[in-house]
């Protein structure tokens, strides 16, 4: 049986309330600016946008994201996107971009995918079992010494350790194996997506982080997240610059308060909410702000 899809906004927000104490906590407090995205990047060097939700909705471009990109770069500013999207190769990530009108260039897209191979470096060598789509290209996944988890109970028991990297095709059955697995004999679980949903066109979807939260909840363990609002990946994004700007100089633009926003204020960069698109849609943005207690300094409706 699959894994049922399209989580309602409000479903998902009350879900990320509800795991907020495993997440960094929020430094800024303050009010936030309500104004038109063009009017607020004035004073910075370095834009980083979320693609899901503010660059694009699944597989469709948001209108006018494409333009808003360009228009920056006339500007001089930089620009980098910084995703939770795990699931796709890289390659696969810029075809994308590409075909849906973005310029980006590879060293322009940062990925929490990149971040798990970069944490996995310092790891030590393991057997791993994946959360991955096993009809999909695995990409710099093949390069690992892993298997991808089906509904082979075996391959659960033998692995030295879990990476939930795309939920993708994953299921009600292998959710129940990877519990009982670690249940009968715990392991090093890493996160390469710690995204509770996405927007795509058929609404939001799971992702690796509800399935992670799941396990935290139910067997007590402690995933190892990797992206957005953790460290990690805004330390890639900025290493990937030949002189990186203060802190104060770096906005970071997502639909998410708690991996976009949280991981933006905890890293020292201005933020700005997208409401249109993405998490958020439909709900009450002032109620939501004060309820997680997440501020951003600005809320525009799209980029």
């Amino acid at each position: 049986m699959s894994v049922p899809r399209g989580v309602d906004p409000a479903d998902a927000f009350e879900a990320y309330l509800g795991l907020q104490h495993r997440l960094p906590s929020s430094r800024r407090g303050g009010r936030s600016r309500k104004a038109d995205f063009a009017d607020i990047v004035g004073p910075f060097d370095l834009i980083l946008f979320d693609a899901y939700g503010v660059l694009n909705i699944g597989e469709t471009a948001i209108p006018g994201a494409a333009k808003t990109i360009a228009t920056l770069r006339s500007l001089g500013k930089s620009v980098a996107v910084v995703s939770n999207s795990a699931g796709y190769p890289k390659n696969k990530m810029m075809a994308r971009y590409a075909r849906l009108g973005f310029d980006f260039a590879p060293g322009e897209v940062v990925t929490s995918r990149e971040a798990l191979l970069h944490r996995l470096e310092g790891e030590p060598s393991r057997r791993w079992g994946a959360m991955l789509n096993p009809d999909a290209d695995p990409g710099e996944i093949a390069a690992l010494d892993c298997v991808v988890l089906t509904d082979d109970p075996g391959d659960y028991d033998l692995v030295e350790g879990f990476l939930l990297i795309g939920s993708d095709g994953w299921t009600a059955t292998r959710q129940a194996l990877l519990e009982t697995a670690l249940r009968h004999h715990p392991r090093p679980v890493l996160v390469g997506n710690p995204d509770l949903v996405a927007p795509r066109e058929t609404g939001l979807s799971k992702e690796p982080g509800w399935f992670a939260h799941r396990l935290a909840d139910g067997l007590g363990i402690e995933p190892v997240f990797l992206g957005k609002p953790f460290p990690d990946i805004f330390d890639l994004a900025l290493a990937r610059l030949e002189h990186p700007p203060a802190a104060g100089r770096v906005l970071m633009v997502g639909d998410t308060l708690h991996t976009d926003i949280l991981g933006g204020n905890q890293a020292g960069f201005a933020t700005a909410l997208v409401t249109a698109h993405g998490a958020l849609k439909g709900l009450d943005v002032a109620d939501a702000i004060r309820r997680a207690a997440i501020v951003p300094d600005f809320i525009v409706e799209s980029i």
